[in-house]
């Protein structure tokens, strides 16, 4: 499950991502990708991870079709989490993307939001 968190920052997606991403968890934040890119060159992001437990089958699609269209516009990304989660984090956006990647223990929530422009 995907919440959208509250920003000033109109460039920004700020979410906290728990449980499992579905279909319409992606195509909410597609939409908001599309409507900050209307309007700016890049996207960035803050994602909370607690207690996540990856993607539904569907969403998982869904994903893979919005990251392939829209890597080249990612800009920033804060990423929040437990360590167990770096690792994995780390590997699979080294991979795809040439953002900026910060990783915050989740005691550093204030920090990842100062850095990132909340």
């Amino acid at each position: 499950m995907l919440k959208l968190l509250n920003s000033n920052n109109k460039e920004l997606i700020a979410a906290k991502i728990c449980d499992k991403v579905s279909k319409e968890d992606v195509e909410n934040v597609h939409l908001l990708i599309h409507q900050i890119l209307s309007k700016s060159e890049k996207v960035n992001f803050y994602l909370e991870l607690q207690d996540f437990h990856g993607y539904e089958w569907e969403g998982l699609l869904a994903d893979l079709k919005v990251e392939s269209a829209h890597l080249s516009n990612y800009g920033n990304m804060a990423i929040v989490g437990d360590k167990k989660w770096k690792k994995w984090a780390a590997k699979a956006t080294d991979l795809f993307t040439a953002s900026e990647v910060k990783y915050f223990d989740l005691d550093e929530k204030k920090a990842a939001k100062e850095w990132i422009g909340f």
